[in-house]
């Protein structure tokens, strides 16, 4: 049992994958807020309309933001996230010299294991 399509599936394939391992354990997929239930030759057309619908709606709303994105970053308003690590790459190394680990490091700067071993290794 399901309350929303969007919480099951992100695709139509994706949906037949789970709904044939459903079919497979000989059992049916029942959507409340829909009606749906795939127990019937209704339930499943409508189960692959709405999955269809639903597949369309996500790359639509994937395309506009691929669209703002690009347009924001022309007018120069996008430039991502700020580099945390890299920031702190003074700090990490003067760290690493009194001897810390790269957990310790890590730990004690709030960042990842990784971006300390890049900054010790740029």
């Amino acid at each position: 049992m399901v309350t929303k399509l969007c919480r099951l599936a992100r695709s139509v394939h994706h949906m037949g994958e789970i709904l044939d391992r459903l079919n497979a354990k000989g059992v049916a997929l029942r959507i409340v807020a829909m009606g749906v239930d795939t127990s019937t030759p209704t339930g499943k057309l409508m189960l692959n309309v709405l999955a269809s619908v639903a597949q369309f709606e996500r790359e639509m709303m994937l395309e506009r933001q691929r669209e703002g994105i690009a347009k924001a970053k022309s007018a120069g308003k996008y430039k991502g996230r700020k580099p945390t690590a890299r920031a702190k790459t003074d700090e990490i190394k003067a760290l690493h010299v009194q001897g810390l680990s790269m957990g310790e490091i890590a730990k004690r700067l709030g960042i990842g294991k990784g971006s300390v071993h890049r900054a010790l290794s740029a």
